[in-house]
């Protein structure tokens, strides 16, 4: 049998103990939903992953989109497993029964996906990219242009993306040049160049939405110029019916070192008389609505990157279980059979690891999707704005975790195949390459590092600092009332209160000091805040657990929850001491990288 993709009973353990997603079907928007109307979409997200994507993994990794000068390549089988995605309406699973989604709660919808996004990798990004893209037209344009463009995307006959980095501005984006002039009648012209654009050509759908940054001429330099444009492939008439080729050409594709299945483009915008383009909303706003986009595709990249690094170690620990080789160094008798190896120690330690770093990452994520559904749906108005407090502060740490200890996962699955993890007869070094790319995508981890301790930590008074670390106190103050896990509770306050003396540090020598030596160790940090998140979700994990084996479950759910407990006091032993040496780089402003001479380099 092939290796499971995903572990069903984690990804229940998640949404059912954990989180509590039936409790949303008391929510108005959600009451025709039960389990088994969750569990059905999980079923059905498998059965596409299994019958469409897993058996073309090798053949995308081995097949690059080409670019012939005039057309996009693509081997037929993605369009083949987009198809049935959309024909199972799971391309957007949370949108209102009206536009044709299931209308799903968002952790939900989360968890359905999984399967999908674990199997085909940035293949489904074309639909996730274009469900972004919807959202934020619905959020902030016109009837008109809901009905003309976000239709046709939820029903997956276009395709949307966003278009934001230039060849001279890649993450400063307010050097950004591409232009847009206004015509009589209310239209743009765009003219520029972008790159880097995810899913920017291609004949997988009917046309193909961008939604691109430009500057009005004379608007205000830097960031506060920038304007939001729907700019399509192919012009719409009002009667929806696709008209000419508007000034979009592809300029070329790049080829990257996984995630091979979604083009990386060049894209050319208004060559002649420029691209038909349609403001969204008002100018100069366009950074405002994009960051609408932008913070949903964070928070995917992160989900993207802890599944990688799932059905890696899903995959290395079925060969672990299955691949007999060596002895243990107890064993005296040199002629008894091999072992297989994962009995041997130092394997369970990396499959442990991957466990801790994957599964905890995943955790994370999901709670980033309950904020995301509390914000819109929760009954009050004060929890709405406590949740919507809590996202914006965590979602820097949402999106650089997963994507930065994913990989360092998805490296031991390598290593627990051995010799035949590099090879591409195993997908485990295709999963590592394809979750490398996850800490440059959406903004860098240097760039969300910056964003977390400059901006977000001291942003409101500290209110989403204060808020997210008042609920890790909560945890731990209930999880002191269990013996077993009392040690643990008292770590995670040690190292919040680490944390906090750290913080208070370095804003105080922010007033004084430097700010680019005071922030250099951002990333330090970033891993800090990001490692005790982590710990605090496996002690809420622990914690379940415990009170589950405490009423004597049968013998599969038993050792599901050990290994629950054990991955928790793997963190809290290995990982969570790790936050004090970061925390002592940033407090004493260590300035070996700042104080290096570029000449010495």
């Amino acid at each position: 049998m092939p290796a499971p993709i995903l572990s069903r009973r984690d990804i229940e353990f998640f949404l059912y103990e954990m989180f509590d997603v039936e409790s949303l079907t008391t929510r108005e928007r959600y009451q025709d939903h039960d389990r088994e109307s969750f569990d059905a979409a999980i079923d059905i997200a498998q059965a596409i992953a299994e019958k469409y994507y897993v058996p073309i993994r090798l053949k995308v990794d081995s097949n690059q989109p080409t670019f012939d000068g005039k057309k996009v390549h693509i081997i037929p089988e993605i369009k083949e497993g987009l198809d049935a995605v959309i024909e199972a309406g799971l391309t957007a699973p949370t949108t209102d029964y009206a536009m044709g989604g299931m209308q799903l709660p968002q952790i939900a919808a989360s968890g359905a996906s999984a399967y999908i996004a674990a199997a085909a990798s940035t293949s489904i990004g074309y639909l996730s990219l274009t469900h972004a893209n919807s959202n934020l037209i619905e959020a902030y344009g016109t009837p008109e242009q809901i009905n003309k463009w976000v239709t046709p995307q939820r029903q997956g006959r276009f395709f949307g993306t966003m278009a934001m980095t230039e060849p001279g501005a890649g993450s400063g984006l307010g050097d950004l040049t591409t232009s847009a002039t206004k015509e009589e009648d209310g239209t743009y012209r765009v003219k520029g160049n972008k790159i880097w654009i995810s899913g920017g050509d291609h004949d997988l759908s009917e046309n193909i939405v961008h939604l691109v940054l430009a500057r009005v001429k004379g608007a205000p330099k830097g960031v506060k110029g920038i304007s939001l444009f729907i700019v399509p492939k192919y012009l719409v008439g009002d009667d929806g019916k696709i008209g000419d080729r508007n000034e979009v050409a592809l300029a070329g594709l790049f080829h990257k070192m996984g995630g091979r299945g979604q083009t990386s483009t060049a894209l050319s915008f208004g060559e002649q008389n420029g691209a038909e383009a349609y403001l969204v909303g008002e100018e100069n706003k366009g950074l405002m609505y994009m960051f609408h986009m932008m913070n949903e595709a964070r928070i995917l990249v992160g989900t993207g990157a802890a599944l990688t690094a799932l059905t890696g170690f899903q995959y290395s620990l079925d060969y672990a279980k299955g691949r007999p080789q060596g002895r243990l160094l107890s064993a005296k008798d040199p002629l008894a059979p091999p072992v297989n190896i994962i009995e041997h120690p130092d394997v369970r330690r990396m499959l442990l690891t991957q466990k801790a770093y994957s599964e905890g990452a995943y955790a994370l994520c999901l709670y980033g999707h309950q904020l995301s559904e509390d914000e819109k749906t929760a009954p009050t108005e004060s929890e709405r704005k406590h949740a919507s407090t809590i996202l914006d502060f965590l979602t820097p740490i949402i999106k650089s975790w997963p994507s930065e200890w994913g990989p360092k996962s998805n490296d031991l699955a390598i290593q627990v195949l051995g010799g035949h993890g590099y090879v591409n007869e195993h997908p485990v070094e295709m999963f590592y390459r394809d979750n490398r790319l996850n800490p440059i995508h959406e903004g860098t981890t240097g760039i969300q590092s910056l964003d977390l301790l400059c901006r977000k930590v001291p942003m409101n008074d500290f209110k989403g600092y204060q808020a997210f670390l008042a609920e890790i106190q909560l945890t731990a103050e209930s999880v002191k009332l269990t013996e077993s896990l009392q040690t643990y509770a008292v770590a995670l306050q040690h190292a919040v209160d680490n944390l906090k003396e750290v913080t208070t540090s370095v804003m105080g020598a922010s007033k004084t000091q430097n700010l680019d030596l005071v922030f250099s160790n951002s990333v330090s940090y970033l891993n800090m805040f990001g490692h005790l998140t982590i710990a605090w979700l496996w002690l809420r994990q622990a914690e379940i657990a415990t009170k589950q084996l405490g009423k004597a479950p049968h013998s599969d759910d038993e050792k599901f929850y050990h290994g629950k407990i054990q991955a928790m006091k793997y963190f809290f032993n290995s990982e969570l001491p790790l936050t004090y040496h970061w925390g002592n780089l940033v407090k004493n402003i260590d300035s070996a990288s700042f104080d290096t001479h570029p000449d010495w380099l």
